[in-house]
């Protein structure tokens, strides 16, 4: 009895030791992603609560929407929709070579927050619809003339929704005679000044076009500007708002800034395609090359002449004469011959679909020769074969190089030393066509003063950066920034926390049905007082338990009268305690025989 209970406790141990390793591990497994979205030496908070600064104190991201810059020429946030609409213009035009159905510019736009981890207060201008032309506008408060100050230009973008194919870039519009027609602004609308963010398949690009004005003649050519030497893949992927800037000084030099890193910079006169100055030289149009004038480095030898024995006709093959035509070639049976089971279809018109005709099929009677119809020889290499006769090249004596046209003067040859000086700027639009929908664009600024759109920016973006970032100390906001916010990634996160329940769930079970199972097993056993498989009969065990009986009653003969009561004695106290435990596992049902161990009922028989 005492062992049984030892046995009983010992695998109840074993089970709670199990089940708390694998719960262990699940646990792990459910955790493990979370260390995946840390990066290395990074700290990790499961709460909410605000994060420490360096000096130890609490804070939150408190936004407030920037006072007006005075200076500034345009300095909109979209925090106030009542500003906005006394200010911004939706178009009205329709795009031309295009169908009319598409023409029109009907791209809904909307002031609001960003959908995720957005401040409080902060609202932006989002392109609601996709596939469709949107344009929009804003006036400056006074035109933008290039003189002796640097021009600015800063915007944020956030593509809430990834790029497929299409822009974010502005327009800054050329000023025409002060003015702006902004309710018929369109494609074709002039501007001075395109920049902005543009993709297209595996095409990424960071816009600075400017229109250039020939100084001769007053037509325009765009210019554009060298690639960025930096990657920029990142802002259409990563779902996030970024801060595109742009500086133009009147020295001609530009940077241009992507989250205040600069990822291109150069000079108008240098760095643009075509260039802003034509050449002062051009090739004469009307200079051609004499016809005595000889290109030809090299020339066939004249007084080379072609060997007699030089066959030109020879083919470049020839029928192997060594090649024999296997025993047994069928060459009256041809390879190919009509189906014997096909029929002509009832349907088959001879006048309108022309005499019908069986298909064909490989003739059965070929598959068991070498081949059928007229056989041929392989074809071989012909040694003798040595092709088209040609004369050795040689130097020529009259060559004379490369003709080139004599160079004049270039008549449209200008020279424009202060391309900065662009046309004025009266308006900023937004101009677009695009596959995805919630673009999200603010806090627009144009200035003459690089310190107005840093301390722009601080009161603005870096706001949001901060907001990010401390969103991004929680695992929660980790998952979030790992998984692109995109539903698949949970569900897939869900399958996996799944998996290791399901196994749990899976081993409890089985442990404990194997459990119940050995139990019953055992009482059984008990009961029946049949050998278990704890405890082998070894070889011989029934003739020497014969043996061994014979051998007590031959010894208890021996023994006196006072050993035989002493021993009589001592097997009675030890078949009452087998007795014992009997009747503790003796069932409740009056039915089941009551039983007795062997000893016993030996005792009571002598």
């Amino acid at each position: 009895m005492k062992h049984r209970l030892e046995k009983s406790s010992s695998i109840e141990m074993a089970v709670k030791w199990k089940v708390k390793s694998f719960l262990l591990l699940a646990l792990l497994g459910m955790l493990l992603p979370g260390s995946v979205f840390c990066d290395d030496g990074e700290e990790v908070t499961i709460s909410e609560e605000p994060i420490e600064s360096e000096d130890g104190d609490d804070f939150e991201v408190v936004y407030v929407s920037p006072k007006p810059i005075p200076s500034a020429y345009l300095m909109e946030t979209f925090d106030d929709e009542s500003s906005f609409d006394k200010v911004w213009v939706r178009s009205e035009a329709k795009k031309g070579g295009v169908d009319e159905d598409i023409a029109k510019y009907d791209g809904v736009w909307s002031v609001e927050a960003q959908e995720r981890l957005a401040l409080s207060g902060d609202q932006g201008l989002a392109l609601k619809s996709k596939a469709k032309h949107a344009a929009i506008s804003a006036p400056l408060k006074k035109p933008f003339v290039f003189s002796s100050k640097p021009f600015v230009v800063q915007y944020e973008v956030n593509l809430q929704n990834g790029q497929e194919c299409g822009g974010a870039y502005i327009k800054l519009l050329s000023s025409q005679n002060g003015k702006v027609d902004l309710k018929n602004f369109h494609d074709k609308t002039p501007y001075t000044i395109m920049f902005g963010p543009d993709k297209c398949g595996n095409e990424f690009k960071l816009h600075f076009i400017f229109r250039h004005v020939n100084p001769l003649n007053g037509e325009i050519e765009e210019k554009h500007a060298k690639r960025p030497r930096d990657k920029i893949e990142e802002p259409f992927k990563d779902k996030k708002p970024h801060l595109y800037t742009l500086i133009l000084r009147p020295d001609n030099s530009y940077e241009i800034l992507l989250d205040h890193e600069v990822v291109n910079s150069g000079n108008l006169l240098e760095d643009f395609t075509p260039p802003v100055n034509p050449p002062k030289e051009i090739d004469d149009p009307e200079d051609f090359m004499p016809e005595d004038w000889d290109e030809r480095e090299k020339i066939p030898d004249p007084e080379a002449v072609k060997p007699e024995d030089w066959d030109e006709e020879a083919p470049m093959q020839i029928p192997d004469p060594e090649a024999l035509k296997p025993r047994g070639w069928l060459d009256s049976e041809p390879e190919m011959i009509p189906d014997p089971a096909a029929e002509k279809p009832e349907d088959w018109d001879d006048e309108m679909d022309g005499e019908w005709e069986a298909p064909l099929i490989n003739n059965p009677i070929c598959t068991e020769v070498p081949g059928c119809g007229e056989w041929k020889p392989p074809m071989i290499d012909n040694p003798d074969y040595k092709g088209k006769w040609r004369p050795e090249m040689i130097d020529n004596p009259n060559y004379r190089g490369k003709w080139k046209p004599r160079k004049i003067h270039n008549p449209d040859y200008f020279e424009d030393l202060e391309p900065f000086k662009m046309t004025p700027i009266g308006a900023v639009g937004i101009e677009l066509w695009s596959m995805s929908d919630n673009i999200l664009f603010d806090n627009i600024i144009v200035t003459d003063n690089v310190a107005d759109a840093v301390q722009f920016a601080q009161d603005t973006f870096d706001l949001k950066v901060m907001k990010m970032e401390k969103g991004q100390h929680t695992i929660w906001g980790k998952i979030l920034r790992f998984t692109n916010y995109k539903p698949g990634y949970w569900a897939l996160y869900l399958v996996y926390l799944l998996v290791p329940i399901s196994a749990i769930l899976y081993y409890l079970g089985k442990r404990v049905y194997q459990d119940s199972k050995e139990d019953k097993e055992a009482a059984l056993r008990k009961k029946t007082d049949e050998p278990t498989e704890d405890d082998p009969v070894p070889e011989g065990a029934e003739d020497g338990n014969d043996d061994k009986e014979a051998g007590d009653d031959e010894g208890a003969a021996g023994l006196s009268e006072g050993e035989k009561e002493g021993e009589e004695d001592r097997d009675e106290d030890e078949d009452d305690e087998d007795a014992e435990d009997d009747e503790e596992d003796k069932p409740e049902k009056d039915d089941v025989p009551t039983r007795t161990s062997p000893r016993l009922r030996k005792s009571r028989k002598d």
